[in-house]
């Protein structure tokens, strides 16, 4: 990888190209060889830079933005800290609702981005006037010129990965992945990914993982939204409420639940056994892999692709204090 050789003009030359590591003693027990694809190397430390880049530039070259507009976006954290820092180098005001589940030092890093921030309620319905999806559309109405991103129900979103980490992992496994585990929020990582891959070879398995609390596994199996489902739950940027359009359900071979706390010990068990520092939703896609190997998905041939979104840092607050920890029932 030669990235890091060359002066760049920014910051956000760096997104993407993101390594691949494999992984040893966490996975020891399990069936297979794994490799873990740290977008925490971005340099806004999550997969959210590469949708960021790909969509304001978009915009930029049909000529729907232009410097000192506003840039407007629903988040759970990682994507707002994207726009906030790509808002602070190309010359746009950035205005972002971001769930109250979202970490305290994601809140506290977003401000210090220079972006405007609007907390809101977690726990109401999508199309609550509250939520943060209408919430961003409410500021998106009411600010002259300003662009809405629109994760969740953007096709860029998914095209961003297509063109840039299903190529990198077929590349980076000279070919040879079998499966990648990815976590469903928006859907455009694994949708992305998903399409890329099997484009290259059609038995390569693309496997989801989905929290309790979400709808997202029984829409796929059923196609139908089953609101009972639907409950608080901790875990950030996973799961759903409501049917991303971002999401290709078509590329996707089977969803995982994982438990708030599983996904939390998972994360901090990467930190003790390979020295890698991942987020809450890293755990998530650890914990689903272990499940996925205990169920028999795995074989002593299989090269697994891990795709860990975020850095830790973003959950000193939660996963890594033992204090919110104990709050949970997570430790004893």
């Amino acid at each position: 990888m030669t990235r890091n050789k060359e002066i760049t003009q920014n910051i956000l030359e760096l997104v993407g190209q993101t390594p691949l590591v494999q992984l040893h003693r966490i996975t020891k027990d399990l069936k297979g060889s794994y490799f873990a694809k740290l977008e925490s190397f971005n340099p806004g430390h999550s997969a959210k830079d590469r949708i960021a880049i790909h969509i304001i530039e978009d915009a930029e070259k049909k000529g729907i933005i232009k410097p000192g507009d506003t840039i407007v976006e629903t988040t759970s954290g990682n994507t707002g800290f994207s726009l906030a820092m790509i808002s602070m180098v190309k010359g746009y005001k950035c205005i972002l609702a971001v769930s109250s589940k979202s970490s305290q030092d994601k809140i506290d890093m977003l401000k210090t981005m220079g972006a405007e921030v609007h907390v809101c309620p977690a726990n109401v319905a999508a199309d609550d006037p509250r939520s943060y999806y209408e919430v961003a559309k409410r500021i998106h109405r009411e600010t002259p010129g300003s662009v809405y991103i629109n994760q969740y129900f953007n096709e860029l979103n998914a095209d961003a990965h297509y063109h840039s980490t299903g190529p990198e992992i077929w590349e980076q496994t000279k070919g040879k992945v079998t499966h990648v585990v990815v976590a469903s929020g928006t859907g455009g990582t694994i949708s992305g990914i998903g399409k890329y891959l099997k484009e290259q070879n059609s038995a390569i398995k693309i496997l989801a993982v989905d929290a309790f609390g979400s709808i997202l596994k029984k829409y796929h199996e059923t196609k139908e939204i089953d609101e009972n489902e639907i409950y608080p739950y901790r875990i950030e940027g996973l799961g759903k409420n409501l049917i991303p359009t971002a999401t290709n359900f078509d590329v996707i071979d089977i969803y995982e639940k994982v438990t708030d706390k599983e996904a939390a010990l998972a994360a901090r068990d990467i930190v003790t056994k390979e020295g890698i520092f991942p987020g809450y939703t890293s755990g998530a896609v650890m914990q689903a892999a272990f499940q996925y190997n205990a169920k028999g998905y795995f074989s002593e041939e299989s090269v697994v692709v891990l795709v860990f979104p975020d850095h830790g840092s973003r959950y000193m607050n939660k996963i890594y204090s033992e204090a919110w920890m104990k709050e949970q029932g997570f430790l004893e």
